[in-house]
């Protein structure tokens, strides 16, 4: 049983109330919202507007099997921005000052595949609070057994290659998200230490907005489309492997990066740092100069500023970004970031092979002391 993790530092908790009083003061003094600008709501209607157009030209418009294919890519692709740009703003209330408003764009959650509910208590709920804590975050609990993201986890011979494969199995995030994730999460008794517990109408919504989603992407095209089971279900599935690459890569060089840690709780369920500095020491940020990471990923490149400030718009970031590196620099907390995406990636692949392959060499070379059980006979008086 794991107990319910406390972050007990109040020594650090000056740099959260200094950090958040200068972001407060720049809305202020600009008189600005820390919601959706012009120009965020420009993204918002060009990413579901694309979205959408791909959508209706796959079905519609009698195109090349291979020019679908490659649709059916782009598709799957813009599935995972329109997650990053709208959705996850909405979930946040980030998107809008009104509730409703934040709520009808949450719904297209459901129509990308995935339950926003559900993700807002793993996401916003579990991971924000206990990021990058083993037993907690299960963010960090990818395909157990053949992703090792902890030097806590027993390694085993098949995470040698995790360097190799992982980047496969990334693919396979949305198929799961589509087919089972949502299922799991939903009817787990604990997610991390959150208890489970639906409201009645949550039951209904799972099961009703996943067969929406099912009749839009996998009936509707059989039904409409001139095409074989067998071509559907190469167009399926790559939209799928599509969507699922681009979410797996861009959430993993949030966290899984040389510099981030993994901090385990005491047997109290304490942690020696208060929340704020935990999310500096486990968060990252990459390609930050890059506008065109910034257009895409929808703040995600900016994990950092995202995990202090969740309820505000991704469109601030680059500039709240600013003060948030000059306040960690005063209170000498780390401000990790790769300048690039490329770089990103390959500190990610040198975690997976740090603690796949060399964590193996190491166990192999250094192993545990056995537990060896020794029985007791008793000595015999003659």
């Amino acid at each position: 049983m794991t107990k319910k993790v406390k972050f007990i530092n109040t020594a650090q908790s000056a740099f959260y109330a200094t950090v958040r009083k200068r972001v407060d003061a720049y809305f202020t003094t600009n008189q600005l919202s820390k919601h959706a600008n012009a120009a965020m709501w420009l993204k918002v209607a060009f990413f579901l507007g694309a979205m959408l157009s791909l959508y209706l030209t796959i079905l519609f418009v009698p195109l090349n099997q291979y020019v679908l294919l490659v649709l059916a890519m782009v598709t799957g692709m813009f599935g995972a921005f329109v997650g990053f740009n709208v959705c996850h703003d909405a979930i946040h209330k980030a998107l809008s000052a009104n509730a409703q408003r934040n709520k009808s764009f949450s719904f297209v959650f459901n129509l990308i595949g995935a339950s926003p509910y559900v993700w807002n208590i793993c996401h916003n709920i579990v991971h924000h609070t206990y990021t990058n804590i083993a037993g907690h975050d299960e963010d960090i609990d990818v395909a157990p057994g053949l992703i090792r993201f902890s030097d806590e986890e027993p390694v085993n011979k098949i995470q040698r290659y995790q360097h190799i494969y992982a980047f496969g199995l990334y693919s396979l995030a949305m198929l799961s998200w589509v087919f089972r994730k949502d299922y799991k999460k939903f009817f787990q008794e604990k997610i991390g230490e959150h208890v489970n517990t639906h409201p009645r109408i949550e039951y209904f919504r799972l099961f009703f907005y996943k067969s929406i989603y099912y009749f839009l992407f996998i009936a509707l095209p059989l039904i409409v489309m001139p095409i074989t089971f067998w071509q559907f279900f190469i167009g399926f599935m790559a939209m799928q492997l599509a969507q699922g690459l681009v979410l797996g890569l861009v959430f993993q060089l949030a966290h899984v990066v040389e510099g981030t840690e993994f901090p385990l709780p005491d047997a109290q369920g304490s942690i020696d740092e208060a929340w704020a500095a935990h999310q500096m020491k486990t968060t990252a940020n990459f390609a930050c100069e890059s506008k065109l990471a910034a257009f895409f990923c929808g703040g995600l490149n900016r994990q950092i500023e995202h995990h202090l400030f969740p309820k505000i718009c991704h469109i601030h970031y680059p500039a709240i970004g600013k003060i948030v590196r000059q306040t960690a620099l005063e209170f000498e907390l780390p401000y990790i970031e790769s300048s690039t995406f490329t770089g990103a990636l390959s500190s990610h692949y040198r975690m997976l092979k740090k603690l796949g392959k060399e964590a193996y060499r190491l166990q192999e070379t250094h192993p545990k002391p056995a537990l060896v059980l020794v029985k007791h006979i008793p000595s015999v008086v003659v």
